[in-house]
């Protein structure tokens, strides 16, 4: 495995001011580097310490000169994040204190991290797999409770857990198929083609029921996409606004005032949701409207829950039952009667099997907003378990890499079934680790690594540097390590 022989160093909070920022090293001289720029109120070195204990003192500039009260803590490789040695200096939140100690550090031997460089190396180093590690970046931008608390669960390996049981299924059918071929003069079972069958199977519907996540994995990261429809002056901006819980969209009695969809996400009912609040439907004259509608119409298309609007002040139209008819034909739907501080009219007879829940809301006032999150709760199908948390595909690069794997195990099914000879089929198999490998990190192209690490950074920091990466496998029975060269431009510097 390749070691890195540089220290790294870079301010891991946000960016401004703040009451604590944190100045984060790793490498092989990260403790060394650290001491140098710490001076420890009883005297001894920071070393001198026990690890992973928070050592009072005062932070020195390169000069030497103090500029800051911290605490200082070390952790020894490989029992740290990173897998080598790492240390973090607690400073105030100042910018001008942290910069300081920065340019410390680098004048003690570290220089500045590239964009997710600290989680990188814990790839590197078989700290985290690049699943994990994607989890890593989910967690640092998740918006809702379901978000962090999937995130945290594909972090501690749930996902990863179960990618390398179908991992393991299949490499032990390689393994016996080679020890069987190999060593023909020892006690070993015949491998037979009855089992591999039924192992395929297996492993192909675990993997279709991998890839049957993906929806609801991309749903609880960045929320479902909700088209907020209706006539003109239906009040849907308003319900926006309500929602929110301040005034995102223009609100004015004038019919037609939203010429273009508006998009914002907020927590409703447990559900994070992608607020579209569209432009009133109906026939225009007016070529900008008309194209607003036409938007409006395709967020309803693509939406994944529809709020239909009536306006309860006023009788309901043949247009407006057509419109909550074709929202039920596209998606969940929750039927909103506006406006019901004002004089209401009557609800007419329903007919629709199944009826939507009806909510009765004055955005104005606020009233009924329990009842909607009440509502999108029941609109909305069964949710996947908490067991589940962490065991949902989120991307579309783990989608796509279980998606070649499902495919080729299809393939050895077919090849299987039409008489080919269990060598040409174990071709397909292997292929099918391969994707896996992909999935976990195994065997993975330097872009794609590169591309997920640097979409952790924040700052201003720039690097350049000749990266050569070892992928390294979850699981070492079948890897294949990966060593491509080349030249990066970092532009900020990481979170972690």
């Amino acid at each position: 495995m390749e070691r890195t022989t540089d220290t790294i160093a870079a301010v891991a909070t946000p960016a401004g001011p703040g009451a604590i920022g944190i100045l984060r090293l790793s490498g092989p001289e990260a403790v060394s580097a650290a001491s140098a720029a710490f001076r420890a109120a009883d005297g001894r070195p920071l070393e001198a310490h026990p690890p992973r204990r928070l050592i009072y003192g005062d932070l020195l500039d390169r000069e030497g000169a103090v500029i800051d009260k911290v605490l200082a803590t070390y952790t020894r490789g490989p029992a740290s994040y990173t897998g080598e040695d790492t240390a973090e200096l607690h400073c105030h939140g100042a910018p001008m204190v942290l910069s300081l100690g920065l340019e410390s550090l680098f004048s003690h031997g570290a220089r500045q991290a590239r964009p997710g460089e600290f989680t990188r190396r814990a790839f590197l180093n078989g700290r985290l797999d690049l699943v994990q590690a994607e989890a890593v970046g989910d967690l640092l931008e998740a918006s809702s409770r379901e978000g962090a608390r999937h995130a945290a669960g594909q972090l501690s390996g749930a996902l990863s857990r179960r990618i390398g049981g179908i991992y393991s299924a299949l490499v032990d059918v390689m393994a016996h198929f080679h020890a069987v071929l190999d060593y023909p003069d020892e006690d070993i079972d015949p491998f037979r083609e009855s089992e591999l069958e039924v192992v395929l199977s297996r492993q192909a519907a675990q993997l279709r029921a991998l890839l049957a996540t993906c929806r609801r994995g991309s749903q609880i990261l960045h929320g479902l996409r909700c088209a907020i429809v209706g006539r003109p002056n239906a009040g849907k901006s308003s319900l926006l606004n309500a929602l929110l819980g301040y005034e995102r969209a223009i609100v004015t009695e004038i019919p037609g005032t939203t010429r273009d969809t508006v998009e914002e996400t907020v927590t409703v009912g447990g559900t994070l949701l992608r607020l579209i609040d569209t432009a009133g439907l109906r026939d225009t004259p007016d070529r900008v409207e008309q194209m607003g509608v036409e938007r409006s119409r395709a967020a309803m298309e693509s939406a994944e829950l529809i709020l239909v609007l009536w306006d309860s002040s006023s009788p309901v139209t043949q247009e407006d039952g057509e419109l909550l008819s074709q929202a039920m034909s596209l998606a969940p739907t929750v039927l909103v009667r506006s406006k019901s501080d004002l004089l209401s009219a009557p609800l007419p007879l329903l007919s629709l099997d199944p009826m939507p829940p009806v909510v009765e809301l004055s955005a104005r006032t606020g009233q009924g907003l329990e009842e909607l999150e009440q509502a999108i709760r029941s609109a909305l199908p069964r949710q996947t378990g908490e067991e589940a948390y962490g065991e949902l595909l989120t991307n579309a690069r783990q989608e796509e890499a279980a998606s070649r794997a499902l495919e080729r195990l299809e393939g050895a099914q077919a090849g299987l079934s039409a008489g080919v000879t269990p060598d040409a089929l174990l071709t397909d198999v292997e292929e099918a680790l391969s994707a896996l490998g992909e999935l976990t990190g195994a065997s993975v192209r330097e872009d794609i690594t590169d591309r997920i690490f640097q979409g952790f950074g924040v700052g201003k920091y720039a690097a350049r540097a000749d990266l050569r990466v070892r992928a390294l496998s979850l699981f070492p029975r079948y890897s294949r390590p990966i060593r491509p060269s080349g030249h990066s431009t970092a532009t900020a510097c990481p979170r972690i």
